[in-house]
């Protein structure tokens, strides 16, 4: 017997066994918010959204956009459209309006669902159907159904169909529309989910946002198993160690920049004489970038808490590989237990990864995307001789990976990619620019943070100041350089090529990897 694979089996499972378990606690106080909803009547709003869906005439393989922040009802999206043949589309809420629009447009969405807080941003983008997540423009979408009402069409599950198309920045100045199927989030979620031992008990806070990678699949796998989803709209290191104390935290993922927040205020609640809860209890999760071996050690000295590393991408599902203290490492100090941490970790079960002849991380799995949404050529550059080719480069250390280098022009800033051409391009609408080339520098707080190095034209001036300013004009600010260096050339090949690597050298020098 074969039974396609849905993400409706996460939620149909939680409203089974667990109806009357408090699902998700949202943000207190937030503009639209729906306070602690039980698992049934989670389901009963999720139902109704796909009524409400069709009564637009918003068919199975429609497109629907959310920009929002963490909320219940990003959660209730999940289901409330790919669980009956639709496909959700979340957008990072920090882009400007131009680059919603893009994703707008290029992805078809037909509905785009957005939260008060952006509402300015959107207002000028045309789309079908529009609505403001504030309790009145939504409130027909995300009600609980009645009973006897009639119900959504049923969709008969496709394995195969796109369950999410997230849009994430790379190798070229637009964002690439990443097609999830159901089949690579179902087994994101059930081997993410088993590695990092997710159960009925937890209390997951949603540090990480809801747009990256659908949540890096926890928003399935805690549903899955009955566990209670903790709403954070924004990151703040003291509020997230109140929300462990408040609700029994024990369960989170996060950037290496959000690791340290934490440990800054629990480091501030120590030298007030003040408890730093979750000792013994809260296991965190961490990717985006490695971060130092010191930061890890940290976790379990100053914190008490478990360091979970991961490494993937949103092209992978995310989870390729997962690196988690085995029983080997036990009687291992702190110290050297965190450098056995700080390596990407082995190979989650059926994901095989290969190094190329040129050093790059290849994976092959059931978590490899179908393709970039209406970019067959792009597929075809990543998706090669049966392996999915990262970008990344590194090498293996017994079963364990090591990601060593960033080969193609993205930069990871604070958990964020940043699409090194995108900011060049911009750069490059200055007038007074000539030449311009934008690298990922080493930044103790972000991991990275972007850097941008001009030559100006001749007769032409402008200062550093004033090229972030412009920058900050035109695209979202997380991916804005923070310095720029005006120099009289750039290191080129014969041929004219941009040598990167000569150019970024001396601010990763003395430095083992060039990654940060």
């Amino acid at each position: 017997m074969k039974v396609p694979f849905s993400v409706g089996d996460f939620l149909d499972r939680a409203a089974n066994v667990y109806g009357d378990r408090i699902a998700v606690v949202d943000e207190p106080g937030a503009v639209g918010g729906l306070g602690s909803i039980t698992y049934a009547s989670m389901e009963r709003r999720v139902r109704n959204m796909a009524c409400r869906l069709e009564e637009l005439g918003i068919g199975v393989g429609d497109r629907v956009a959310i920009v929002s922040p963490n909320s219940a009802k990003f959660l209730i999206s999940f289901w409330g459209t790919s669980r009956y043949g639709r496909v959700l589309v979340p957008i990072n809420f920090r882009l400007n309006t131009e680059e919603i629009a893009y994703i707008i447009k290029h992805s078809g969405a037909r509905v785009l669902l957005v939260d008060p807080e952006q509402a300015d941003v959107v207002k000028d983008i045309e789309v079908e159907h529009k609505f403001i997540l504030d309790g009145s423009s939504d409130a027909a979408l995300f009600t609980e159904l009645l009973d006897g009402s009639p119900e959504p069409t049923s969709w008969t599950p496709d394995e195969d169909a796109t369950a999410t198309v997230n849009y994430t920045s790379g190798t070229t100045a637009r964002p690439k529309g990443v097609q999830i199927t159901h089949r690579n989030a179902w087994t994101n979620a059930t081997t993410f989910g088993w590695h990092s031992s997710v159960s009925d008990r937890d209390v997951y806070l949603h540090t990480l946002p809801m747009f990256h990678c659908n949540g890096w699949g926890q928003t399935y796998a805690v549903t899955g198993m009955g566990g209670t989803h903790i709403v954070l709209r924004k990151v703040d290191g003291e509020d997230i160690l109140t929300r462990v104390a408040r609700h029994g935290v024990n369960f989170m993922c996060a950037a290496p920049a959000v690791v340290s927040a934490v440990l800054d205020a629990a480091a501030k609640r120590r030298a007030a004489g003040e408890i730093v809860p979750g000792k013994f209890l809260v296991r965190v999760v961490v990717a985006g970038a490695p971060p130092p071996s010191k930061t890890i050690e940290q976790v379990e000295t100053d914190l008490g808490w478990e360091f979970i590393q991961i490494y993937g991408l949103t092209e992978t599902s995310p989870l390729l590989t997962m690196n988690r203290k085995r029983a080997e490492w036990d009687h291992l100090d702190a110290a050297a237990r965190s450098k056995l941490l700080s390596r990407a970790g082995a190979p989650a079960i059926g994901v095989s990864v290969q190094i190329s002849e040129d050093g790059e991380i290849c994976a092959r799995s059931n978590v490899v995307f179908e393709g970039y949404w209406e970019q067959p050529e792009e597929t075809g550059k990543a998706i090669r001789d049966g392996y999915f080719h990262t970008g990344d480069g590194g090498y293996l250390d017994g079963a364990y990976l090591v990601i060593a280098d960033r080969k193609k022009d993205v930069i990871i800033s604070g958990g964020e990619n940043v699409s090194s051409i995108e900011v060049e391009d911009c750069l490059f609408q200055h007038p007074a620019v000539a030449e311009c080339a934008v690298i990922g520098i080493p930044h103790e707080k972000w991991g990275e943070t972007v850097k941008g190095l001009v030559v100006l034209r001749p007769g032409m001036e402008a200062t550093e100041q004033e090229l972030i300013a412009f920058c900050r004009s035109k695209i979202a600010h997380f991916k804005c350089p923070t310095s720029v260096d005006i120099r009289t050339e750039l290191a080129r090949t014969a041929t004219g090529k941009l040598q990167k690597f000569k150019l970024r050298e001396p601010f990763w020098e003395g430095r083992e990897k060039l990654v940060n």
